[in-house]
């Protein structure tokens, strides 16, 4: 920025030099009017003390002509340099000249704005930051399209799930930021209705299949202006995948309890038919009934413990427990079940391992890990059960060397009545619910389990559980 001092400045050096050279020459021709034969050393000597005198004046006017400058216009050179920074969004600078009444007057009025101006941006900024902050902090992908379409809001959460960089997306028009299809038709209708929609979509993303709740509404203003539209998309993945358990759940319950009813009902039927007078089918029948009103009475057990356990109401009785004698008791109850398919069960528990744990919880926990291993394990089998105390707590494993669990089907195994072959499930007597209370009983203990598994070698089954629990 060039300054009005400098410019009159200049401009005056070379008016007062054109003039002044102008006066010089009609000076020099004064000279001839005094003498035509003046010797050349005095007409020198008279054009020195000219050119001398025109310098001493041009020095003396552009002196005065500097210092009324500096008085009247070097004042308006500064606040237009305040002015302009002020407009460049600087508004920390002040004005500091008060020379005058004038001066002191333009000087308070400008800082006056520079104040307010700094103010408005301070506020401005602390805004814009608490929206940020906010937008950041939603738990929802959040994206604002402008009235032309383009992206000028995005936040973090949307980046993360579409792995995306906001700061590329800018300006970008909804078609050309890889949205879903589905998604980019419903955004073009809100811009052509301008009403709110919500609707639910399925993206496919790297970590798998997203369902997301997507809610758009147009985007009014104080004015009642049209601003452009806000689109919210929520991961209810979880939720749907809560969902679906719930309908699995209710259906595998219906169908668990269906099964051992109908079988006692129809029994019961031809009991009442006749059946009832033979003998041996009266007994067969009835052996039957026993057998399938214990499998409903199992599952009803189970279904009351398991429900108990997600109401918070299981509680765990803490004492020192012997590992050693759990494990023991547990092989006594399923002993049966092992001689039946002429099976072994290998030990690797050290004599004197103990922990502070619900004795006949852990009692339960074994049963179950063994009388899965027995129903997926072929006859003549071993399944082997190690304990092994490392660092603050002990790992309880017990493997079999049965039919192996397929990878997908291991995020699933712990959920009520899934099971990996349901008719080997069901002529085991289970219920499908042994491992789910397996896992409460675990987290109740601060604990956790865990599976690995390879099709055709067999399972293990791991529970670290800490060794100095609460009494």
């Amino acid at each position: 920025m060039k300054y009005y001092y400098t410019k009159i400045l200049t401009v005056s050096a070379v008016i007062l030099s054109i003039l002044l050279i102008v006066l010089g020459i009609i000076l020099g021709q004064f000279f001839h009017l005094f003498g035509k034969n003046v010797d050349a050393t005095i007409q020198q000597t008279y054009w020195v003390y000219l050119l001398f005198t025109l310098v001493l004046v041009f020095v003396v006017m552009m002196f005065v002509v500097a210092k009324i400058l500096q008085q009247y216009v070097k004042p308006f050179d500064h606040f237009t340099s305040v002015v302009h920074q002020l407009a460049q969004g600087n508004y920390s600078v002040r004005a500091h000249n008060e020379d005058s009444e004038i001066n002191h007057q333009l000087t308070s009025s400008i800082n006056q704005v520079a104040q307010k101006l700094q103010g408005n941006s301070a506020l401005r900024a602390m805004e814009q930051e608490r929206l940020n902050t906010l937008v950041s902090s939603i738990g929802s992908s959040l994206l604002m399209f402008g009235r032309q379409g383009a992206v000028n809001l995005v936040n973090r959460v949307f980046e993360e799930t579409f792995q995306r960089n906001g700061e590329e997306l800018m300006g970008k028009t909804f078609k050309d930021i890889g949205l879903p299809s589905d998604i980019e038709k419903e955004i073009e209708t809100i811009f052509l209705t301008e009403e709110v929609r919500t609707f639910q979509s399925q993206v496919v993303l790297a970590e798998g299949v997203c369902h997301l709740d997507v809610y758009g509404a147009p985007v009014i203003g104080e004015n009642g202006n049209w601003l452009g539209i806000v689109i919210i998309m929520h991961d209810i993945t979880e939720l749907v995948h809560l969902e679906q358990i719930r309908k699995d759940f209710v259906a595998n319950v219906s169908h668990e309890l269906k099964t051992p009813v109908t079988s006692i009902k129809g029994f019961s039927e031809m009991l009442l038919d006749g059946a009832v007078e033979d003998p041996v089918v009266r007994r067969d029948f009835l052996e039957i009934m026993y057998k399938e009103s214990n499998r409903l009475q199992l599952l009803i057990e189970d279904l009351l413990r398991l429900s108990s356990m997600e109401r918070g109401s299981f509680e765990i009785t803490r004492e020192p427990v012997d590992v050693m004698e759990v494990v023991e008791q547990s092989i006594k109850v399923v002993q049966k079940r092992v001689q039946e398919k002429e099976m072994r069960i290998d030990l690797h528990v050290p004599e004197q391992v103990s922990i502070i744990a619900d004795h006949d919880r852990l009692v339960q926990v074994m049963v179950n890990l063994l009388n899965n291993a027995i129903a997926y394990s072929h006859e003549k089998t071993t399944v082997t059960v190690s304990v092994e105390e490392i660092d603050d707590y002990i790992e309880i494993s017990v493997r079999d060397q049965g039919i192996g669990i397929m990878p997908s089907e291991l995020p699933r195994l712990f959920e009520r009545f899934y099971r990996v072959d349901r008719a080997r499930s069901r002529e085991s007597g289970g219920t499908g619910l042994g491992l789910a209370i397996v896992k409460h009983i675990a987290e109740a203990h601060q604990g956790i389990v865990t599976v690995d598994s390879k099709v055709g070698v067999g399972t293990v089954f791991r529970i670290q559980l800490p060794t100095h629990g609460q009494l």
